[in-house]
């Protein structure tokens, strides 16, 4: 499917001048990404993006940066539902591992195989339910493999006046 809607994210602050890289996530692997392969995590709301950032610390959040992206991608697949999971033999349970645990215990999470399976049928990237202990419902995340400021899968960053820092030296 195309998305095309406004996401955010809450950046680290020594990180706000790369809001578009996903090198983070690649250092380590996270929930849908295994190690060494980039992934950009965007909220499909203010509050989800906060609620990913501190992850359940609802109540004291660390210092992070706010930034709105401007999403247009080809190649989405929405698994917030059982007939969407169903379709890719995708599993719940798969996406709700407990993932930094496996890692931690030089495990392979099982949320990476849906990377596998997905990546291989050329899918740039998914619609998630949030696993933040916090989440609701209702709460999103879009999750991408494959993005830049192109077409088919383009996505911007929203900073008219040039607030973002260019560097880690733009921090006085």
């Amino acid at each position: 499917m195309r998305f095309v809607r406004t996401c955010y994210r809450a950046h680290d602050p020594r990180w706000a001048f790369k809001p578009t890289s996903g090198d983070g996530t690649a250092i380590r692997g996270a929930r849908f990404n295994p190690k060494g392969v980039p992934a950009l995590y965007l909220g499909l709301t203010i509050m989800t993006a906060v609620k990913e950032a501190n992850q359940g610390f609802a109540h004291r959040i660390n210092p992070c940066v706010l930034c709105s992206y401007e999403v247009d991608c080809d190649d989405i697949v929405d698994l917030t539902t059982e007939e969407a999971r169903g379709e890719f033999a995708i599993a719940l349970e798969d996406m709700a591992c407990a993932w930094a645990t496996a890692l931690g215990d030089a495990e392979r999470p099982a949320s990476w195989s849906i990377y596998d399976r997905l990546r291989s049928r050329h899918v740039a990237g998914i619609v998630v339910p949030s696993f933040a202990p916090s989440a609701q419902d209702e709460d999103r995340n879009l999750v991408l493999w494959d993005w830049g400021p192109d077409l088919p899968h383009k996505v911007t960053v929203f900073d008219p006046s040039g607030r973002l820092p260019k560097d880690q030296l733009s921090w006085s």
